[in-house]
């Protein structure tokens, strides 16, 4: 019940009241007891003291036969009034001096009610000494005076037994009681008018809270007021209006890492301090080979690479590398908020094709080396002989060795050309001259260029075209150079007396053309490594023949470039066939841009 702010409110409006009235009646009460107290004492000093008549009529000496208690009576009568004595309330005694006995008075029972537990009237019996001595918490008031009469010992008490006080208060305290109630009726009714002010705007809040849990911050709650429950209220609504563009960012940004880590290249698997899986993102998968579910643990993945409280351990992250199959994987070991609950999360890398990258750049370095280290070996040889022997040669074997010379050092300037040409192919400095030119008289120039090569082989060459062919658009020189080279090639593994076709032809958008032979081939096992740098399948063949081993991996980025196609094709029988075609529109960017 008391869980209500509605009954709170009543209720400590009620205990107000209730606190207020009481304080007030026993202000008022205790004001009246002092009051009645002190004017009851003041007004006896007044007559006894201030009255220097009565005292000395009271003192005056007196007959033998005298009735002394009766004279003193006679002479009080005449200070009823001032004294305020009654046969009510307030009684007057008089006493024997010695013994305390009833003498005469107005008490109507003859002092058989009188008391003697009074300080003032024993103070005043024994001590024959005043007794005004005021004492709030007692039910009378009194005054006890010693009086001497010739030589009779008498006390004058006169007791109030607080009836006209005790009216009065239970009039004020009837009063206070009726005032009580009514105020507690009112407290009452303006708590509930007051509660309803402040309890609706409170409900209100209170239901928008709810609403804002529970999601929803649609809702605007309405400001009824300017008061601190409005301005509560116009601050809870600024804050359900941050807090919903808050939720919005963060949803936002939860989406966008959702996405990047769903489609990110890289493998990630989060792991608990207890080394179970937290989260894990596709490409994980696929790079360990194995799906990854909750019940997956870091000593299945990742055991024998680092445990995991080497992990957890680690002051920045750890790396290290695992084979899965064919694949070379890079890890990343990192923990994460290791003052809390903390964990470790493992990045994978795939570097598989740099490490074979880097195997080739190593065979690529030792390949120029070699290239490069035979013809110097064979001008040196050839140049110490000269030298050594000069004057001792026949002039018909100086001259074959100036000219293996003069051939070692060509084909290194080959070699040389060829690298430097790869070389501005990878920096991207070789830039395509792009212009349109006919694909037709190209081949055709192709054919005229190498016809006499292969007479002189006794090849048998063949030119095919389909007629209109198109213009193109392309670096012709460049075209003209892998043109070339395919032919050049067929002209040079074919054993002399063979045969080659030149084909040509256009096949939707682009245009194409292909040479066969019916030479020596290429291997199955060495096709898929033909057009990289300083293959060859026959290398002492290559090196009669002058090849340095990187014509067609020049032919094959010179045709990358221009987004073609350069490739051997699958034929039946011996010998070789290798197409190439090109855009007819040209690659879709101009490097000249």
């Amino acid at each position: 019940m008391l869980r209500s702010v509605h009954m709170k409110l009543v209720m400590i409006m009620v205990l107000l009241i209730l606190s207020l009235m009481t304080v007030v009646g026993t202000f008022l009460i205790n004001s009246v007891m002092a009051f009645y107290l002190e004017e009851f004492y003041t007004q006896m000093s007044r007559v006894f003291d201030q009255n220097q008549a009565l005292s000395r009529n009271l003192e005056t000496e007196v007959t033998s036969d005298e009735d002394g208690a009766q004279a003193i009576l006679s002479i009080m009568e005449a200070y009823y009034g001032d004294l305020g004595l009654d046969s009510r309330s307030r009684t007057l005694y008089i006493l024997d001096g010695e013994t305390g006995d009833y003498l005469t008075g107005t008490d109507e029972e003859e002092g058989r009610g009188l008391e003697y537990d009074s300080p003032n009237l024993t103070r005043a019996l024994v001590e024959r000494e005043e007794g005004t001595e005021a004492n709030i918490a007692a039910d009378y008031m009194d005054v006890a005076l010693p009086i001497t009469r010739g030589d009779n010992q008498y006390v004058i008490y006169i007791l109030d037994n607080k009836a006209t006080v005790n009216s009065l208060i239970s009039q004020i305290f009837g009063l206070i009681l009726e005032s009580l109630v009514f105020g507690l009726v009112i407290s009452i009714l303006l708590s509930f008018l007051l509660s309803k002010t402040m309890i609706i705007p409170i409900q209100r809040l209170t239901e928008g809270a709810m609403r804002v849990a529970e999601g929803d911050f649609s809702r605007r709650i309405e400001v009824t007021s300017r008061d601190e429950i409005g301005v509560l209220t116009d601050t809870f609504n600024d804050m359900a209006r941050q807090l919903r563009d808050t939720l919005r960012q963060v949803e936002n940004e939860r989406n966008k890492l959702d996405t990047l880590f769903l489609h990110m290249t890289d493998g990630v698997v989060a792991f608990d301090r207890d080394g179970r899986v937290i989260h894990s993102n596709p490409a994980a998968e696929g790079m360990l080979g194995r799906p990854i579910g909750a019940d997956t643990t870091y000593k299945e993945l990742f055991g024998g690479q680092f445990s995991l409280r080497e992990a957890m351990a680690a002051p920045d992250h750890l790396e290290g590398e695992v084979r899965v199959g064919d694949q070379v994987l890079d890890l990343l070991l990192a923990p994460f908020d290791r003052e809390r609950q903390g964990g470790v999360l493992v990045v994978l890398h795939d570097v598989t094709e740099e490490r074979k990258n880097q195997e080739m750049q190593r065979e690529f370095v030792a390949n120029v080396s070699h290239e490069l280290r035979t013809p110097l070996t064979n001008i040196r040889s050839y140049a110490e002989t000269l030298s050594d022997s000069a004057g001792d040669i026949p002039p018909a074997t100086e001259k074959k060795f100036l000219g293996v010379i003069l051939n070692e050092s060509d084909r290194m300037t080959h070699i040389v050309q060829d690298l430097l040409t790869l070389s501005r192919f990878d920096s991207g400095r070789d830039e395509l001259k792009l212009s349109w030119f006919s694909f037709e008289e190209a081949v055709q120039d192709l054919y005229n260029a190498v016809y006499m090569e292969a007479q002189r082989h006794s090849h048998t060459m063949k030119l095919r075209m389909e007629p209109g062919l198109p213009q193109v658009r392309a670096d012709r020189e460049r075209i003209m150079q892998v043109m070339m080279n395919i032919v050049s090639n067929s002209i040079k593994y074919t054993p002399d007396g063979g045969q080659i076709r030149i084909s040509a032809g256009q096949n939707g958008g682009r245009v194409w053309m292909q040479v066969d032979d019916n030479g020596i081939g290429i291997p199955a096992e060495d096709r898929p490594r033909i057009f990289e740098r300083f293959y060859r399948v026959d290398k002492a063949r290559s090196r009669q023949s002058g090849g340095t081993g990187l014509g067609l991996s020049i032919a094959k980025e010179i045709v990358d470039r221009h987004e073609g196609a350069l490739e051997l094709v699958d034929r039946d029988g011996p010998g070789l066939s290798v197409r190439m075609e090109l855009n007819i529109e040209g690659p879709s960017h101009d490097e000249r841009k």
